[in-house]
């Protein structure tokens, strides 16, 4: 599949190639890159050209087990350095690397960088392979793979996880360009061009269905037809070992054809078949959740695919549940596994048609030209219909923004993770996500801090988990906290998180905050609602109540009570018992760190600047049962 890469890069210009180790060439001569991390950094925004990379990407690729200090001052000499690399070249470094959207963006040409030009190439074949003209298709294709190095693309830097699922997505993108050759080689009569190298890809890619199809049309046309239909009993008896299935019913009818006297010359199994991986790292520290990972597993893994909505608090630890599920089903999906982020940066929901685009991108869909919202979301559910991948849509704010993207056939998963039930969505699993035990959260303690220092005061450990509530986000903040102030003794630390005016300011850890993260899901309740549970925050230090306290602090009718609490447990600021009990029997919760959130956004706070030091409240409360706004007092 490889061959000697070559680059378009004229004199003067600078050329970078991603397809290989990454490296960089002006005038024939190599361009030093710098220091390993400055060159994890320009991997980084080179993998995403004339894109905003934000700076917690960066981050997370250089310093993959937890950034220092320093990393933000760090990301900026590094920043700077890939400036005057440019500067140095073209005089216009400032103008190549630009700051955007709480992040950098680099400014590449087509002709500067091997990815942009595979990408331009592969297109223009699969344009001219839609029109029939199959021999410039094969051309154009096959100049998109002589793109590509003797060594896979940027295997000098893997080690780092970010950049090694940039690597898969790269390799995805070339099988899937491979396999569009093949097949075009194939249908102009060129068999045997296209029979060398495809038994070799076929054992590296086992569940690749296209790599089959086009190696058993590469026999059948050059005379070798029990070599091809050798070929799919080997991939029937593969699925039906590993993974309970049977061969799509392209490839049965393809093996249908080969029986028959007829010669069959166009491959019958389904084109840009596989979208490849693009999931976040797999995080290092996950412990516990045995069971919902199997529930998890079991579910979306089904041969028949499933719709499974993951739900539960902020920082409940959601997405780490859904991410390790999707790597941990590699070979369950070997259309492709890919991820999603159903909000942007700062929070607010993407609507459909953006993710659908996204989708389409990463999925291979849709080729150039931007169709309009139905036909792409048709094109959409008729590729989820004929393959089989798994789809983790995270962070969902509400079903309007993801129906359409479902699966309505086929043999594809969707994981939906959201701190709301998403209870619009019919036909769908749900597990529903409460704090872990007690000795989950000190599991995860103990991989942040190590277990010696938590063996040296385990009250002190217990009280910090127990401060946080479990809550798997900020036992992890607490850890990252305490990992760099290694002086700090457990128990002074759990003093400062059972303080509640201090325990929010305690829980930040870098850029990474406990108290935004709740922030976000604050915002995402309505006026009414944020009313209500900031009363209900107001009943005890731990957030615990029952109907008939809820409806005397809300001054309402039965009705009306159950009513308000069972709309903040459907946007999952309220947890309620797993087991079934009456309403009244029932005890709800609002956990502990949100009810400091609420309890705090609507403290009063000092205005230095008015007269007297005036003091105003940060949010007005509205009153819900009658009577003048009352606010919470502090613990």
């Amino acid at each position: 599949m490889t061959r000697t890469a070559t680059g378009p890069g004229t004199p003067a210009t600078v050329y970078f190639s991603l397809l290989g180790p990454l490296s960089a060439v002006i005038d024939g001569r190599p361009l030093p890159l710098g220091p390993r991390k400055q060159r994890l950094v320009l991997a980084t925004l080179l993998s995403r050209p004339n894109t905003p990379v934000p700076v917690d990407v960066l981050t997370d690729v250089v310093w993959p087990e937890g950034p220092p200090r320093t990393a933000r001052k760090n990301l900026q000499v590094y920043v700077s350095a890939a400036r005057a690399l440019f500067g140095s070249v073209d005089g216009d470094g400032r103008g190549r690397v630009v700051h955007d959207c709480g992040g950098y963006r680099l400014r590449v040409e087509e002709g500067e960088l091997d990815t942009l030009r595979f990408r331009t190439l592969a297109r223009a074949g699969r344009t001219a392979g839609e029109r029939g003209d199959l021999r410039t298709a094969a051309r154009l294709l096959r100049e998109a793979l002589d793109l590509w190095g003797e060594r896979p693309p940027l295997h000098d830097l893997r080690d780092s996880a970010g950049v090694a699922e940039e690597a898969e997505r790269l390799e995805a993108r070339c099988l899937a360009v491979y396999e569009d050759w093949a097949e075009a080689e194939i249908e102009t009569g060129r068999a045997g061009v296209a029979l060398d190298g495809l038994p070799d890809l076929v054992e590296r890619h086992p569940f690749r269905e296209r790599l089959r199809a086009a190696w058993m049309n590469s026999l059948h046309q050059t005379g070798r037809q029990a070599e091809a239909l050798a070929v799919y009993d080997d991939y029937r008896q593969l699925l039906a070992r590993e993974l309970g299935l049977e061969p799509s019913p392209a490839m049965a009818a393809l093996y249908r054809a080969m029986l028959g006297e007829g010669r069959a010359s166009r491959p019958l199994a389904p084109r840009n078949a596989a979208c490849g991986v693009s999931l976040p790292a797999d995080s290092r520290h996950f412990t516990g959740r045995d069971g919902e990972l199997g529930r998890l597993l079991d579910v979306s893994g089904a041969p028949d695919g499933a719709v499974l909505i993951v739900s539960g608090p902020a920082g409940v630890g959601k997405s780490a549940l859904a991410v390790r599920a999707a790597h941990l089903l590699a070979d369950r999906f070997p259309d492709g596994r890919v991820h999603v982020r159903a909000r942007r940066e700062d929070g607010t929901a993407r609507s459909r048609n953006d993710m659908l685009d996204e989708l389409g991108r990463l999925c291979d869909v849709v080729g150039p030209g931007r169709p309009d919202p139905a036909q792409a979301e048709n094109v959409w559910q008729d590729w989820l219909s004929r393959h089989r991948a798994l789809i983790v849509l995270d962070d969902v704010a509400d079903e309007a923004s993801v129906r359409g993207l479902l699966p309505r056939s086929g043999r594809c998963s969707v994981v939906l993770t959201a701190r709301g039930q998403l209870a619009g969505l019919e036909a769908a699993h749900r597990e529903a996500l409460a704090a872990p035990e007690d000795d989950e959260a000190l599991e995860l303690l103990a991989t942040l801090i190590g277990e010696a220092r938590l063996r040296t005061d385990p009250p002190a450990a217990l009280r910090i988990v127990r401060a946080c509530g479990a809550l798997p986000l900020a036992v992890a903040v607490s850890g990252m906290r305490l990992a760099v102030l290694r002086h700090l003794p457990l128990a002074e630390y759990a003093d400062r998180l059972d303080d509640p005016a201090a325990a929010l300011d305690e829980l930040v850890a870098g850029d990474v905050s406990v108290r935004s993260r709740l922030a976000a899901g604050w915002r995402d309740l309505n006026t009414r609602d944020r009313g209500v549970l900031a009363r209900l925050a107001g009943l005890g230090r731990d957030g615990g109540f029952t109907l008939d306290r809820a409806m005397a602090v809300l001054e309402r009718d039965e009705r009306g009570t159950i009513r308000a609490v069972e709309a903040l447990i459907d946007s999952g600021a309220v947890t309620s018992p797993t087991g079934e009990v009456t309403a009244h029997a029932a005890l709800y919760e609002v956990p502990r760190l949100l009810c400091l959130y609420a309890r705090e956004s609507l403290r009063p706070v000092e205005d230095p600047g008015a007269p007297g030091g005036i003091r105003e409240p940060r949010e007005p409360v509205r009153p819900l049962g009658g009577g003048a706004p009352r606010l919470l007092s502090r613990e």
